[in-house]
């Protein structure tokens, strides 16, 4: 089975710190694919999108872009569920 996967900014202008990692975590144990992310600066930087300790790692701040990319049987509907709450500021009041 093929991997998708798609590249989104991060907007907040906290980056990826507790409370929208919590968020993007609670929204990526939904799906049943093996979710990562990645630094798109630097793609060898992996963090599991299901954990909050491995996404906090990844220290992503306001302007990066993340690929997301899932593998399994909800694969696209995994990743174009997390790149709009990345959109979207993951779910954070400005």
């Amino acid at each position: 089975m093929a991997m998708y996967s798609k590249t989104v900014k991060i907007i907040n202008k906290t980056g990826l710190h507790a409370r929208p990692a919590a968020n993007f975590c609670r929204e990526a144990v939904v799906f049943e694919s093996d979710i990562a992310i990645a630094d798109a600066r630097d793609e060898t930087r992996v963090g599991n999108a299901k954990s909050v300790i491995s996404v906090m790692a990844m220290g992503l701040s306001k302007g990066t872009e993340m690929v997301i990319t899932a593998n399994g049987d909800d694969e696209e509907a995994a990743v174009e569920a997390l790149a709009a709450l990345a959109e979207n500021g993951f779910g954070e009041e400005e």
